[in-house]
């Protein structure tokens, strides 16, 4: 009956993590799917724009600068895209002259590499300015010349192709503010997940449950260092971009939330490795501790809500001070080691999200000190009484 019992168990668990990577194979094909339009558009422009304004019947160049500068504006800045663009110029140039010179072949070939990133170096330093140049140089000495042979016109359909994609990027940019909102909730979801599998391990003594709880913790850090980048990024489209330029105040709640939330992810894993040494022990779980986390998991829930409609903080609030309260209240029933931690962990994290909700320091010390103070002076009085 255990045997079967754990297979049962392995199998949730493998099912659980099966549609979590499945749901985010989903949600990469979500947030990828404007850049794949901006870049189909911008490589139409860029061939019609080469074709009509340089007379080219096949502006290669044009259109592999125009897909090169809309990658370097998904998630980088648009200095980062200019560099691009600047180091595809300069290898255009500097292999198109060379070419000329010594014509074609492997000895050629690695002659033009090396010229074109010598020169990038002596215009500026940078990785990145520095190999986009040695990869167009690459892109010029292997093209056929009797097909397209060594000109200054390769230059001129680079900046075209370059300009196509700006003008895409900044005519019609993705919304910053769906980006931004579709992964900071992804994050508070799988958040609150894991307090609920943290909560039911406590509950059950599981320890494998509690474990997975901590596998998918771990997990976590990724999806914040992507929230970061997509962050910046939607600063960047609503900075460049005017048809979004309204968006800047409402990112601003998510840039004041996201450090908090970065320390509550941390705080989580630590609860979360509390939670399976508590399991382990095979003994009796204080009966408020699962509740405690519980209160987190309903926490973070309502958080979503305040980060999408930041004119109503007071459940996140709530919650979270009520799993303080109660983790606090856990200490009248055991205080040994592993339960300490758990409730210092639970303690911590509610601190985190009391901040996340846009409450200043200061008041959150006041409030969260307040709230726990009157739970651990709460059994006194009924003594007294």
């Amino acid at each position: 009956m255990a045997f079967s019992g754990k297979v049962e168990n392995l199998r949730e668990v493998c099912a659980a993590r099966l549609r979590r990577r499945l749901g985010d194979g989903f949600e990469r094909l979500r947030g990828g799917a404007w850049p794949v339009v901006q870049t189909a558009m911008s490589v139409g422009l860029a061939w019609y724009l080469a074709s009509m304004l340089l007379g080219s019947e096949r502006p290669v160049i044009a259109v592999i600068a125009s897909v090169i500068c809309v990658g370097a504006l998904s998630g980088q800045t648009l200095r980062r895209a200019a560099e691009w663009l600047l180091g595809l110029a300069v290898g255009l140039s500097v292999a198109g002259i060379v070419m000329h010179l010594i014509g074609t072949g492997p000895f050629q070939t690695a002659v033009i590499v090396g010229a074109a990133m010598s020169v990038a170096l002596v215009v500026r330093s940078g990785i990145m300015f520095v190999t986009e140049a040695g990869v167009s140089a690459t892109l010029v000495a292997t093209l056929d010349p009797s097909t397209y042979g060594a000109s200054p016109d390769r230059l001129l359909e680079a900046l075209v192709g370059g300009a196509a994609a700006l003008a895409v990027s900044a005519l019609v940019p993705g919304n910053p503010k769906s980006r931004v909102e579709r992964a900071s909730r992804r994050i508070l979801e799988d958040l609150a997940v894991v307090y609920r599998d943290i909560a039911e391990a406590l509950a059950d003594g599981s320890a494998d449950r509690a474990e997975f709880a901590l596998d998918e913790a771990r997990r976590m850090d990724e999806r914040v260092a992507a929230l970061r980048e997509t962050l910046d990024d939607g600063f960047q489209i609503a900075r460049y971009a005017p048809p979004r330029r309204g968006c800047l105040g409402y990112l601003g709640y998510y840039a004041a939330a996201v450090d908090q939330l970065d320390l509550a992810v941390r705080d989580t894993r630590v609860l979360a490795r509390a939670g399976v040494n508590l399991a382990r022990t095979k003994e009796e779980t204080p009966s408020e501790l699962p509740g405690a986390v519980g209160d987190l998991a309903l926490a973070v829930e309502a958080l979503s809500n305040y980060l999408e409609s930041p004119e109503h903080p007071l459940d996140t609030r709530h919650f979270a001070l009520e799993a303080a309260k109660r983790a606090t209240s856990a200490l009248e029933e055991k205080s040994d080691l592993e339960t300490s931690v758990l409730v210092g962990q639970i303690r911590s994290t509610s601190f985190d999200l009391l901040r996340a909700s846009g409450m200043g320091c200061d008041e959150a010390l006041e409030i969260f000190g307040g709230a726990t103070k009157a739970e651990e002076k709460e059994p006194e009085k009924e003594s007294v009484g």
